[in-house]
């Protein structure tokens, strides 16, 4: 059968389009019941039981459930839970889901995949009994609540002609779940069975904890003892916030919570200089960190300045805290400073909100179901949530959902997930970390795996004759212990006419990785390799990271080799890039290599090899920096870590040798060398990565810094600023230099990936590396860039052919911005699991360690403990409920607290105490007590250290993270990491 539709259109140029559209519709669509005796059903689209056993107490009988579109996009946790079962899905409703959210429409797919489940796709829109034309004036959404109603409808009747000799009781019927209150009552009037999910699920019996999963999207939040007075401005409609944008009388931006300060953030909007602050309740008004919001700008006399007070939410207040802590924020401005753009949140226009990890704080009203949700990660609010189960919770890492964020509520409304596991135990705190950091750590699946090439794999004739044979060069790896991944190795020999040859080899991972298979868009959605402290997460399968792809020592491997022609004073005479098959000499770790270099009794080919890689390389790096190449610092630590348990052991700082600078400054050369070939041959498409120069106020902590300590720090230029951190050095503070560099390092913007066509040239620039082109080509193993970059240039050597995507540079540029975030996520994960191993390494010790003075806050002083990379806050003003016996006295001017005779100033050295306190089982921290400068009377209860995180707005920039990840082993007696 077929239905038409004919439409007039009007082109640009103003003729006139006659547009048919051709529905087709059938009679023979399966309705998916045993019960069924009309349809002429094949065995397997028979999904629905004949019959359904009800758990529900309100409807007893047997019945199917079939739901509406907002059902499951908001109560997609419930539909998860095995304790619904026999669901119809209509098409309407799938289609409507993969529309509105992607990520729900993937769970959904995979709930339906489940046989166990029962549910079963209805195709109603091409069925000649349900499909529904919209009428005029109709909204899209009423057709589709009315396409939903007569299709439950019409199954009440389909199935009712099927069962009309069974008993009324043991008759199948189908219940319409929605949580739409004009839906609910037109499905009423038209006679269907239909209730909201909440008074289903509420009567569902034997599944405990399937209440606590109800979304409370549609909740109002009113306390035990009554509604409360509105806390925060109405947020603006779409309408009025499109009109204002469009007036120019709002701005649209992505809101940026403040870590430090929960009362204060920033809303980055496109086309502006600095970033505009928002501060206090009615500032931030319900945004949270992430949210696209709207934003309107105050007059330049009520812009503010950030707030220098560290404030953390501690607990739940009474109403009037909330203006309390306003006047908290703004009695920390007492001083006329500079003050930037501020504005106040007036609209949201999409919200950014996930699935959240942390724990419970119950409830101190015995028998309550209401209790607050402590996310792990700082800036996010706490979420009020409903459990019944807080007493088994209250020990447990759980995932927690928001729902919504009512104007009568100091926090917003959410609903549990699920548990992760107890509080502390490093499989679940693992976990948590991975979570938070949304980092795809799921096992590849079969059709990934399906991927892989079989065993034993051998190099083919075909093979040789498409490669350049370089197994009779001497290659060699060089990498940190234990290392499996090895994705690049270096081989250096001296030519007749003095100059030298020297490659680079990278492991050839676009062979076995083929654009658009299963394991191509895996690699591409992970994006990098995760490396945690004890395991790392691997970017593709092991076969191919610690095997296949992995240049170890003495078996043959595919490689794309860069080689130069190099003059005693590293010059470029030639460069060429061919793929090629090695048959790497030894894999080596840094000090084994070192040890080859300086032990002149040692003649043989490699030693030769290294030590004119390593005088080559001294020069590359004496020439990078004359051009303005910065050398930062950032605390690193390694663990040494028990091989059975994985506990950490020791913690040691991480030692630089000469060969790490080796291998750094050959593999920058290399990624310089193919950024210029690629940028050549597609100048629109090319993957490039780029380091913007920092606006000149992120450089105003390290100017106000070294100022106060006598040094000038100049940044015109990355060169200017290269010389100033290497004049500001202080004899009676060794340690003075590092710090002050590890400032420069969070001045820094964040370096980027994106597609040559999408930006202009002088965008290019790369200010860390002082690099007008630059890319990343020597770590494919575990960074999905890398592969993009190979295809490109194995495209430019006529090594490989092309494909649309790769020339495509809006999907380059999309697939730029993923990369980007992996990454990102990557590092923090990385830091965050060296702060989950620094807690095991400290339970049941108690030590004294060297610190310094970081920063100088208006009630804290922040210390730096180099050994362990941990920057910790120590108050020096009381917080609610403390009591100090001693006064400190602030100077924003001078950036020093006073006690007495002792004064504090960045930099300074002090002695603290560390040790864990395990107190509170749902929130173990570090403690530090300071032991020198001894101050009579001074001590702090609770002390919260966390690991060094970088600002809310900056990105550390190191050069060994252009090179290469750092890389973990897969196991070993010792492990180190990073």
């Amino acid at each position: 059968m077929l239905t038409t539709k004919t439409f007039l259109k009007k082109t640009k140029k103003g003729n006139i389009l006659k547009i048919v559209r051709e529905h087709y519709l059938r009679e023979d669509i399966w309705c998916g019941s045993n019960i069924c005796i009309r349809c002429h059903h094949q065995s397997k689209e028979l999904v629905l039981e004949q019959q359904p056993q009800s758990r529900n107490k309100k409807f007893p009988f047997p019945h199917y459930i079939l739901l509406d579109t907002c059902v499951v996009l908001n109560q997609i946790d419930v539909l998860e839970e095995n304790a619904l079962c026999n669901v119809i899905i209509l098409q309407t409703v799938l289609e409507e889901v993969k529309h509105r959210s992607s990520s729900v429409y993937k769970r959904l797919k995979d709930v339906i995949a489940n046989p166990s489940r029962k549910f079963y796709v209805f195709v109603n829109e091409h069925h000649k009994d349900t499909y529904v034309e919209r009428e005029p004036g109709e909204k899209v959404n009423d057709r589709n609540d009315r396409a939903i109603r007569v299709s439950a409808a019409w199954y009440e009747s389909h199935l009712f002609s099927s069962q009309d000799k069974c008993k009324k009781k043991d008759r199948v019927r189908v219940i319409l779940l929605t949580d739409d209150a004009e839906n609910k009552l037109k499905a009423e009037d038209d006679g269907l069975l239909v209730t909201t999910v909440t008074e289903y699920v509420k009567t569902v019996e034997d599944c405990p904890g399937l209440e606590d999963k109800l979304s409370q999207h549609n909740a109002t939040f009113e306390l035990e003892s009554g509604g409360r007075e509105p806390l925060f401005p109405p947020h603006l409609t779409p309408m009025q916030i499109h009109q204002g944008i469009k007036a120019g009388k709002l701005m649209q931006g992505s809101f940026l919570a403040s870590r430090e300060n929960f009362l204060e953030g920033q809303v980055n909007v496109e086309g502006q200089d600095k970033m505009i602050l928002v501060q206090g309740r009615v500032g931030l008004n319900r945004a949270v960190d992430g949210d696209i919001v709207a934003l309107r700008l105050l007059p330049e006399e009520e812009w503010s300045a950030p707030s220098d007070m560290v404030l953390q939410d501690e607990e739940e207040d009474d109403p009037g805290d909330v203006l309390e802590d306003d006047e908290a924020l703004m009695k920390s401005k007492q001083k006329e400073v500079e003050k930037i753009p501020t504005g106040h949140i007036v609209g949201i226009i999409k919200r950014k909100w996930r699935q959240y990890c942390g724990i419970l704080q119950q409830n101190d009203i015995r028998g309550s179901v209401r209790h607050l949700f402590v996310p792990a990660e700082r800036k996010i609010p706490k979420v009020r949530i409903e459990t019944r189960q807080a007493d088994t919770l209250s020990t447990q890492r759980i995932i927690v959902a928001i729902d919504s964020w009512p104007r009568n509520s100091r926090y917003p409304l959410g609903h549990f997930v699920r548990a992760l596991g107890t509080i502390g135990d490093k499989d679940t705190e693992n976990e948590v970390l991975l979570l938070e950091h949304d980092v795809p750590h799921s096992k590849f699946s079969e059709a990934v795996l399906s991927c892989l090439p079989k065993l034993p794999w051998i190099i083919t004739e075909e093979d040789e004759r498409k490669r350049v044979d370089l197994r009779h060069v001497d290659i060699c790896s060089v990498d940190p212990p234990g290392c499996t991944d090895i994705d690049d190795a270096l081989h250096c020999k001296e030519l007749e006419n003095g100059n030298y040859e020297v490659g680079v080899h990278i492991a050839d991972v676009t062979h076995f990785i083929r654009p658009g298979t299963a394991i191509d868009k895996e690699a591409a959605l992970r994006a990098t390799t995760v490396y945690l402290v004890d395991r790392r997460i691997d970017m593709v399968p092991e076969l191919l990271s610690s095997n296949l792809c992995s240049l170890l020592g003495n078996e043959e491997r595919f490689a794309f080799s860069c080689i130069w022609e190099l003059t005693p004073e590293a010059e470029i005479v030639s460069t060429r890039f061919h793929k090629s098959i090695i048959c790497s000499r030894q894999a080596m770790t840094y000090e084994e290599a070192q040890i080859k270099i300086d032990d002149s009794t040692q003649q043989d080919t490699l030693a030769k090899s290294l030590r004119g890689l390593n005088s080559l390389a001294k020069i590359l790096k004496r020439k990078r920096i004359e051009n303005g190449a910065l050398i930062l610092a950032s605390p690193e630590i390694r663990f040494q870590v028990d091989s059975e348990t994985h506990d950490p052991i020791e913690v040691e700082a991480k030692k630089i040798r000469e060969t790490n600078s080796m291998v750094e400054e050959f593999m920058l050369l290399a990624n310089v060398s193919v950024a210029k070939k690629i940028l050549e041959d597609f100048p629109e498409c090319a993957m490039l990565r780029r380091h913007p120069t920092p606006p000149i106020s992120n450089f105003e902590p390290l100017i106000k810094a070294g100022r106060k300590l006598g040094f000038e720090i100049n940044i015109e230029s990355g060169k200017a600023l290269a010389k100033s951190l290497d004049e500001a050095v202080r004899p009676d503070n060794p340690y003075f230099n590092t710090m002050l560099r590890i400032l420069a390092t969070r001045c820094m913007m964040q370096a980027v990936y994106f597609a040559s066509g999408m930006l202009q040239r002088d965008d290019y620039f790369h200010y860390g590396l002082a690099a007008p082109l630059y890319t990343h080509f020597t770590s494919p193993i575990r960074r999905y860039a890398d592969i993009i970059v190979h295809r490109l240039l194995a495209v430019s050597v006529s090594a490989d052919v092309t494909y649309p995507d790769l020339l495509d540079k809006r999907k380059s540029q999309a697939l730029s911005m993923n990369l980007n975030y992996r990454n990102r996520m990557a590092q923090y994960a990385g830091r965050a699991s060296v702060a989950l191993h620094t807690h095991l390494f400290f339970r049941g010790k108690v030590q004294d360690e060297q610190g310094y003075v970081l920063y100088v806050r208006k009630n804290a002083l922040q210390i730096l403990i180099p050994k362990y990379g941990l920057e910790g806050t120590l108050y020096v003003s009381p917080r609610k409920g403390e009591k100090l016996n001693v006064t400190f006295v602030y100077n924003e001017e001078e950036q020093t607290q006073k006690c007495g005779d002792v004064s504090f100033r960045p930099f300074d050295p002090v002695t603290v105490q560390l040790s864990l306190d395990r107190s509170n089982l749902q929130h173990e921290k570090i403690v530090l007590k300071l032991v020198h400068p001894n101050i009579p009377d001074f001590s702090v209860p609770s002390l919260d250290t966390t690991k060094r995180k970088d600002s809310d707005l900056q990105e550390e920039m190191d050069v060994s993270e252009e090179i290469k990840t750092p890389r973990k082993e897969k196991s070993s007696k010792k492990m180190k990491t990073k």
